[in-house]
């Protein structure tokens, strides 16, 4: 068969599809349930979205004390809205701030991620090690991430390798504390197989260990990168020159409360993104196990 005429794989699944009652009605007959299967997905969230839209837009009305969503539209749409990434000397729009953020979580995130990994798996592999150090990290994890702040100022003495340091110090502990125990909650079973099979500290560490503690480690993940998030907005709240938390206390002292609103929103999406970005390969992992 000529090369123009063979049928693509695509073209191959959907003639494998087609009925006797012809493709175009197939898909038709299709539609209805495809639609009723992901309304409810889709439905309810756009009604609740809109309900508090309107809330928002009545609370602003009766107080007076903050714009509602149409204001804030207003407000905010050139350039914060249509040019999240305008740049004029050192004013910079809400993309190149929250990208700045982003540089510096994922720098901080990744270092906690490969501690946190790393001292999970040593103390929970050794109890003794872990009864040594469990009450010093109790201690130190309980710290407000902003406590740090000032002794990260005084080691840096710069607004942001400070940053990445609280976030560092933010995010490693769930990490860490999963990890550790993903480590001891690994089935007797796995260790007894290993005995009999004899296999090394490395086949034992990828082929056994590493596979049952890939849930709770991707659990502590999640869990910082959320805090991560969190951490890195506050510090640049109180201490930065750039990121979206130094926007905020920016449009805060110039009185510019719609900005900081749309900042608001900024946040919340792009936290949703990075916890869904973490899902995401979780289930990469899983389904490559």
């Amino acid at each position: 068969m000529p090369f123009l005429l063979r049928p693509t794989y695509l073209q191959q699944h959907i003639m494998a599809t087609r009925t006797d009652i012809g493709f175009p009605s197939t898909v038709l007959a299709q539609l209805p349930g495809f639609i009723q299967k992901n309304m409810r997905r889709v439905i309810p969230p756009i009604i609740a979205f809109v309900i508090a839209l309107a809330l928002w837009q009545l609370f602003a009305e009766v107080t007076k004390t903050l714009p509602g969503p149409i204001q804030v539209v207003q407000d905010t749409w050139d350039p914060l809205i249509i040019q999240p990434f305008y740049s004029e000397g050192n004013d910079k729009g809400l993309g190149w701030q929250t990208l700045a953020s982003l540089q510096r979580v994922a720098i901080g995130y990744s270092f906690a991620a490969i501690v946190g990994i790393l001292v999970g798996v040593a103390i929970g592999v050794a109890p003794i090690l872990y009864d040594a150090v469990d009450p010093m990290f109790q201690v130190l994890r309980t710290v407000p991430p902003l406590a740090w702040l000032p002794i990260a100022l005084a080691i840096f003495k710069d607004s942001g390798p400070a940053g990445i340091f609280i976030i560092f110090v933010t995010a490693i502990w769930p990490i860490l504390y999963n990890t550790a125990v993903g480590v001891q909650q690994t089935p007797q079973d796995y260790k007894n197989v290993a005995k009999v099979l004899r296999l090394s500290g490395r086949e034992y560490f990828f082929d056994i260990l590493m596979p049952s503690i890939v849930p709770y480690m991707f659990t502590g993940l999640k869990l910082g990168i959320g805090l991560a998030w969190l951490a890195i907005v506050a510090a640049e709240m109180l201490r930065g020159d750039t990121g979206i938390g130094f926007f905020i206390w920016n449009s805060y002292n110039s009185g510019a409360i719609s900005e900081v609103i749309l900042a608001l929103f900024y946040i919340g999406v792009v936290g949703l993104l990075l916890d869904k970005l973490v899902g995401f390969l979780s289930t990469l992992v899983g389904s490559d196990k």
